[in-house]
């Protein structure tokens, strides 16, 4: 991973992700774009306004490009334990944060949109929170969700949990993770969470199959794996998150699959559990 994006609104979690972004740029030597999206009032139909002069948008793009500048520098003068630097480059427009990530992730081929949450107790929280379920379903790029509890910390195993529904996009989520996790030398925990009572062993064999194909093809010494059996499979996430020892929880985005299931049911408003550890999301498009 070569180029990271960091969409900030200047609040205090933002900033959170934007250095723990910053940490892990320098470990995999990857470059960093800060990115602001301005709103300007005129644009959006719901301020109810006919027009906004020009001046005053003029002002708001200066406020953003200086408040994007006073980040720039903050991370700059941090003192350097290892030798990688990350160049850093700001950007602001007016509009969505989604139109804005969807534009520089494209024409600035970005490898990883980071951004920060409003929220750290249970994975349903970290998920509902403010813009960051639309991030999710509208962004066609690996997108990582800093929670304000996550330590920054070198990153040392990464779990992929997966339902094994789709093994080809799995195994390419996974080429992508090693990617990440080679030059943080980190364990890559393959987990499946479950809530059968019984298993066909037909599913065993998928499975087996899988992890033949990883060891054949991954290219990478530093993977595992573990299934985790609870009721209902958020239940496991959470338990996985909490007792498994791991940095990055990391999932692919598709319909009927755990991240979807988390937007449904009564059972995430009722979770408790803090999960204090950053979800790396994987478009089921991209």
């Amino acid at each position: 991973m070569k180029k990271f994006l960091f969409p900030t609104d200047f609040s205090a979690n933002a900033k959170h992700a934007l250095v723990y972004g910053y940490s892990l740029a320098k470990q995999v030597k990857a470059n960093m774009m800060i990115c602001n999206a301005v709103t300007i009032p005129a644009e959006m139909p719901q301020a109810g306004l006919v027009s906004w002069p020009m001046e005053d948008s003029e002002l708001l793009l200066k406020d953003s490009s200086d408040e994007l500048k006073l980040l720039k520098e903050k991370l700059e003068s941090k003192e350097e334990t290892i030798s990688f630097k990350p160049s850093i480059t700001c950007r602001n427009e007016s509009g969505t944060v989604i139109e804005m990530v969807n534009h520089w992730g494209h024409s600035e081929n970005i490898d990883l949109v980071i951004i920060g949450t409003h929220g750290s107790s249970g994975l349903s929280t970290l998920l509902l929170g403010n813009h960051s379920r639309m991030m999710i379903d509208e962004i066609n790029k690996p997108l990582l969700l800093v929670p304000p509890a996550a330590a920054i910390t070198p990153v040392k195993k990464i779990a992929f949990a997966t339902d094994f529904e789709n093994p080809e996009k799995d195994m390419e989520c996974i080429h992508k993770l090693i990617s990440l996790a080679r030059p943080l030398n980190a364990e890559i925990l393959i987990t499946h969470i479950y809530n059968e009572e019984y298993r066909a062993a037909t599913f065993q064999r998928v499975i087996d199959q899988f992890m033949v194909k990883v060891a054949d093809n991954a290219n990478y010494p530093n993977i595992y794996y573990r299934e985790v059996k609870a009721r209902p499979s958020v239940s496991g996430l959470d338990w996985l998150c909490e007792h498994g020892n791991i940095d990055i929880l990391a999932m692919v985005h598709r319909s009927h699959n755990f991240i979807d299931s988390l937007f449904r049911g009564s059972q995430t408003q009722k979770m408790a559990n803090h999960i204090p550890i950053p979800l790396l999301v994987f478009p089921a498009s991209a």
